[in-house]
């Protein structure tokens, strides 16, 4: 699960690095419907303990979908257990269990892949992103994903094992901004990057657009990048839809100037929570 500080996202998996070894070592041995039976006793625990994520989320439910108070309840559970569900899934796909992929909006990808130029990859915290580095796999260009440094040796030892089959490469964002060089080389050299477009992580610039009817804060970064180096970008998405199944949504973003990119991400996030509310993982008020 997320951890949370002083009301905003800390941005690292819950749990000692013995216990996450341990979980993958479990799932090496066992299917998932085990752990997803567990993680259904556990929710409710969770939830009375990391109240202020759950109040986050409950807001979020009775404003954004006029919820009523017994459903918003309902929906929160079910977000929980949904995010237990993704966390279990990553943790299964570090110990070899595969899952299924439906690609909408591939040949977006494939015909970016394919140019010349370099181009940005704006994920979100909704669904299994982490996903789409074993299944969108580049051929031509190699992938440069900027990730939390925070995470566990277990965490980043196990991405780093599966992505370097898949031409993935993870940068961490650093407290002296040396990402940025990095990213920016990677894209002058015509290849993917890959940057969350809904955490505000090391620079605390941003940009406010309208998200479900009212502006809430995204990072500046990706898309001020994109508008800078005159690169397409586009939004990606993995929702989950049964046990070992995910959907992988490629959306082009439109627009020219930062503002306008951000508002065509934004656009696309909310069209992608609407279908999936019980997919959103944000766990903090998200609106400026």
């Amino acid at each position: 699960m997320p951890e949370l500080r002083h009301g905003r996202w800390k941005g690292k998996t819950d749990g000692t690095p013995w216990m996450q070894r341990t979980l993958i070592k479990w799932f090496r041995h066992t299917s998932l419907y085990l752990p997803y039976f567990c993680m259904g006793w556990i929710v409710p625990f969770y939830m009375l303990f990391r109240h202020e994520g759950y109040l986050a989320a409950y807001r979020f439910y009775r404003k954004r979908f006029c919820m009523g108070r017994i459903k918003a309840f309902i929906y929160v559970y079910y977000n929980h257990f949904r995010f237990g569900q993704v966390i279990i899934d990553r943790f299964a796909a570090y110990a070899g269990h595969r899952f299924e992929f439906k690609v909408e909006g591939g040949e977006i990808f494939d015909t970016l892949e394919n140019g010349k130029k370099g181009f940005i990859q704006i994920s979100s915290h909704v669904g299994n992103y982490e996903l789409a580095g074993y299944s969108l796999i580049p051929r031509h260009k190699s992938f440069h994903a900027l990730v939390y440094e925070g995470e566990t040796k277990t965490i980043m030892e196990s991405r780093s094992r599966i992505f370097a089959s898949h031409k993935v490469n993870m940068i961490p964002i650093s407290g002296d901004m040396s990402h940025i060089f990095l990213l920016n080389k990677a894209l002058l050299q015509g290849e993917i990057v890959s940057m969350p477009g809904d955490r505000i992580f090391g620079s605390p610039r941003s940009i406010g657009c309208s998200f479900f009817g009212e502006t809430a804060k995204f990072p500046l970064g990706p898309f001020a990048m994109a508008e800078k180096m005159e690169l397409p970008s586009i939004a990606v998405f993995v929702m989950k839809e049964k046990r070992k199944t995910y959907t992988i949504y490629v959306r082009s973003l439109k627009g020219e100037t930062s503002t306008d990119i951000c508002s065509s991400f934004a656009e696309e996030l909310e069209k992608t929570v609407r279908k999936y509310p019980e997919q959103w993982f944000n766990y903090y008020d998200f609106w400026m």
